[in-house]
C-alpha cells in the first residue's frame, strides 16, 4: 500500500552504450530478480527461525468483519492517493479526472499486490496515462513526484508519531530527524542553484525537476492536498494494520501497538518484496520482539496485513478485468489495456532509466 515508483525514458531514446559501459553496466533485469530474491531470502528465515505456525495462525482467524474493515479503509485510501496524483498531475499541465485517477490507482494496488517488486502496478499507470494524455514523459513524472512527496510526508510523520510514542528506535530519532532536515535543506539548495541555462543533460534534468517540484508539489493549489490527503492515506494502512493486529490476537495497548506497525510500514518502502511479502514481517518481528511482544505475533499481524491488503485491493482486479472484457458499443473488440500492461512490465526489465521509488 505504501507503495512505490515509476519508470523514465523509453530504452528507444537511449544513446547507445559503448561497449565500456555494456561490460561494467548489470542488466536492469539482473536487479528486479535480485530484490526479488532478497524478499524471498528474507521470508525464508523467518520460516527457519519461526516456522510456519505464525504465518498459518493468522490467516485462520481473519473474519469478515476485517476483510469489511480492509475494503473500507481501502477506499478511502485508495481515494486519497487518486486525489494526490490528480493534483500533482494538475499542476505540471496534464489533465486527470478523479474517477479516472481511483480506477487507475485501484489497479495499480492490485498489480502492486500480486507481482513480485511491488512497482509494476505503478509503472502501468504512469504510463498508461501518459499516453491517454498524448505525453508519457510528463505522465511519468507525474507519478514519481506523486509517489516521492507521499513518501517524505510519510516519513516525516512517522517521525512524529515515533517520537510521541515508545518504540524500539526511540533513541536514533534525533540522528533521523538531522538527516530529513539535511535532506530537506540539500534539496532547497540544489533547487536554488539549478542552472538556468545550459543544454547538457544534467542541467536540463535539474531543471526540470526543480520546475515540476514547484508547480506540481508545492504550487499553490497543490501542497495543502498533497499534506492532507498522504496524512490519510498513512493513517489507512496504520488502521488496517491494527485491525490485523487485534485479528491475529495481538492485545497491546494502542499506544505499544501503533509505532510497531508504523516500523513495520515503513519497510515496506523498500523494494523487496514477494507480492508485498518479506521486509515487512521481518521488520515487524523484530519490532515486535523487541517492544517485549514475541517475534511470532509480529509475522502473524503483518501476515494478516497483507491478506487484507491483497482483499481491499481485489476492486482493482475488477478494473482490469473489466479493461479486459468487450465494451457493448464495439462487441468483439478486446481493449488494448492489457497490451499496455504487458508492455509496461517489460519496459521496466529494458536497459532505460528508471525514476525515484515514490
Amino acid at each position: 500500500m505504501i507503495a512505490q515508483g515509476g519508470p523514465g525514458l523509453p530504452a528507444s531514446t537511449e544513446p547507445a552504450a559503448s561497449p565500456a559501459t555494456r561490460v561494467g553496466r548489470l542488466p536492469r533485469s539482473f536487479w528486479g530478480w535480485a530484490r526479488t530474491l532478497a524478499g524471498v531470502a528474507v521470508l525464508a528465515a523467518l520460516l527457519w527461525r519461526l516456522g510456519s505456525g505464525p504465518f498459518v495462525a493468522g490467516l485462520r482467524l481473519i473474519d469478515g468483519a476485517a476483510v469489511g474493515a480492509a475494503l473500507g479503509i481501502g477506499g478511502v485510501t485508495t481515494v486519497c492517493a487518486a486525489w494526490r496524483w490528480s493534483l500533482v498531475a494538475a499542476g505540471l499541465g496534464v489533465r486527470l479526472p478523479l474517477r479516472e485517477a481511483v480506477a487507475h490507482c485501484y489497479r495499480a494496488v492490485f498489480l502492486n499486490s500480486t507481482l513480485p517488486g511491488g512497482v509494476l502496478g505503478d509503472v502501468d499507470r504512469a504510463v498508461r496515462h501518459g499516453r491517454d494524455c498524448g505525453d508519457v514523459g510528463r505522465g511519468v513524472r507525474a507519478v514519481v513526484w506523486e509517489r516521492t512527496a507521499g513518501q517524505a510526508v510519510t516519513v516525516v510523520l512517522a517521525v512524529g508519531v515515533l517520537a510521541a510514542f515508545p518504540s524500539p528506535v526511540r533513541q536514533h530519532l534525533p540522528a533521523a530527524a538531522g538527516l530529513i532536515v539535511a535532506a530537506g535543506l540539500g534539496a532547497v539548495l540544489l533547487g536554488r542553484v539549478a542552472p538556468r541555462s545550459g543544454a547538457s543533460r544534467w542541467a536540463r534534468a535539474l531543471r526540470t525537476a526543480v520546475a515540476d517540484v514547484r508547480s506540481g508539489v508545492l504550487g499553490r493549489r497543490t501542497w495543502a492536498g498533497v499534506l492532507v490527503a498522504s496524512a490519510v492515506v498513512l493513517a489507512g494502512h496504520l488502521a488496517t494494520f491494527v485491525v490485523a493486529a487485534r485479528t491475529a490476537g495481538v492485545d497491546a495497548p494502542l499506544s505499544r501497538l501503533l509505532p510497531l506497525t508504523l516500523l513495520a510500514l515503513l519497510a515496506m518502502i523498500l523494494p523487496l518484496n514477494v507480492g508485498g511479502f518479506g521486509p515487512r514481517e521481518g521488520v515487524a518481528a523484530w519490532a515486535f520482539a523487541a517492544a517485549g511482544l514475541t517475534a511470532a505475533q509480529g509475522v502473524a499481524a503483518a501476515t494478516v496485513y497483507g491478506a487484507l491488503a491483497l482483499v481491499a485491493s481485489l476492486p482493482g482486479g475488477v478494473v482490469l478485468l473489466a479493461r479486459r472484457l468487450p465494451s457493448p458499443a464495439a462487441t468483439g473488440v478486446v481493449s488494448p489495456a492489457p497490451v499496455a500492461t504487458a508492455r509496461a512490465a517489460r519496459w521496466v526489465s529494458r536497459p532505460a532509466r528508471t525514476g525515484v521509488h515514490g
